[in-house]
């Protein structure tokens, strides 16, 4: 088991890390998204040990290494910029942290064949990196961390380098693989969906600072705050600031009637957030708040279209499956369905949340009242 208590780093007069208390049991999987910058890699660093914090303290299986040099840790680090050793072939750069252990010349074959046919390498033993792509580096970087059996697995943005099918390939292959080994597996990245995707725990991180922590699943539902809520959607969360008056959510002159738990909601302001995919260019049925908008700018990806808009001063972008034909300067009408929305108060905290079916709210309110 990994634990960070109130751990804190500050370089010269910057906060790289803020007050971060985290506990990673063996054996799980563990994931730290957040933007760039937002704290991963001066936290892992921190837990690999090549930095010491400022203040608090690291304990592995309950006790401290705060101090303990890199070397004398069992720990398994692969950056997106990966590190081989030039002079190896493939073979002996998977097979070097056995050989330091002093692990027998069979059992080192016998490992570094099956992680080179996981990775996709067994062509390339011979090889040296210099002779390789940057993602059979990659790949070679990740077989290497892979065989040493280590306690701490920290992989940071790993599988940036990597072409699609590959790298949905090991999303799903190494979790697995370093669970099965008892490793506490921690994994960086700044896409909302490789989080989801690789399952487990997630920190959601911005700006030094862990803002949520908790299955991945449940950070996402259930966003704790707006910070959370903003580092756990790509693009970004809409945000729309609402005023709610009796059954009646109204912004910009529309209004939309509500039910249930935010029937109840105190009346007052809020700010309501909204997914891109929830965010619709056509009417869906049922209660809806209309918003006249202006087309900003327009992605095609082909499956899929991002349709940026600006209304109110505000700038929204919305989701649609496909391609989708407006053009700028186009008026389109925006449709916001208060089924999809998450509502904070002014202090930024989570007071109601989608279902996971989309349908009735749950009122958070109760629980938001003791959020510090």
């Amino acid at each position: 088991m990994l634990e960070l208590m109130n751990v804190s780093k500050r370089v010269g007069n910057q906060d790289h890390i803020s007050d971060v208390s985290l506990r990673f049991d063996k054996g799980s999987l563990n994931v730290l998204l957040g933007p760039t910058l937002s704290g991963k890699t001066s936290l892992m660093r921190l837990m690999a040990g090549l930095d010491k914090p400022t203040s608090g303290d690291i304990h592995f299986n309950g006790e401290s290494v705060v101090g303990m040099p890199v070397q004398k840790r069992n720990v398994a680090m692969v950056y997106q910029q990966f590190i081989n050793y030039p002079a190896m072939t493939v073979y002996e750069n998977i097979a070097s942290p056995m050989r330091v252990a002093g692990v027998d010349g069979e059992t080192i074959d016998r490992k570094v064949r099956e992680a080179a046919s996981l990775m996709k390498l067994s062509d390339f033993l011979d090889r040296t990196p210099l002779n390789l792509s940057g993602g059979q580096q990659q790949r070679t970087a990740l077989a290497r961390a892979l065989v040493k059996g280590a306690d701490l697995v920290l992989l940071d943005e790993p599988l940036a380098n990597l072409d699609y099918k590959l790298r949905e390939e090991l999303r799903v292959e190494l979790p697995k693989i370093f669970a099965e080994t008892g490793a506490v597996f921690v994994y960086a990245t700044t896409e909302p969906h490789e989080a989801l995707l690789l399952g487990g725990k997630t920190a959601a991180l911005s700006e030094g600072r862990v803002s949520q922590f908790g299955p991945t699943i449940d950070v996402y539902n259930r966003p704790a705050d707006l910070i959370t809520a903003q580092t756990f959607s790509d693009p970004p969360m809409n945000i729309v600031p609402m005023t709610k008056s009796g059954a009646a959510f109204a912004f910009g002159g529309a209004s939309v009637a509500v039910s249930g738990e935010l029937a109840g909601l105190a009346d007052g302001a809020y700010k309501v957030a909204i997914r891109p995919h929830h965010l619709m260019l056509h009417a869906p049925g049922g209660e809806t708040l209309v918003q006249e908008t202006r087309v900003s700018t327009t992605e095609i990806t082909g499956s899929e279209s991002f349709i940026h808009v600006e209304t109110e001063g505000l700038r929204w972008v919305a989701l649609t499956h496909g391609v989708h034909r407006v053009e700028v300067g186009d008026k389109v009408p925006v449709y916001l369905d208060p089924h999809s929305f998450f509502v904070f108060d002014q202090q930024d905290r989570l007071v109601a949340a989608p279902s996971q079916d989309g349908l009735p709210h749950e009122d958070l309110a109760s629980a938001s009242a003791g959020h510090g």
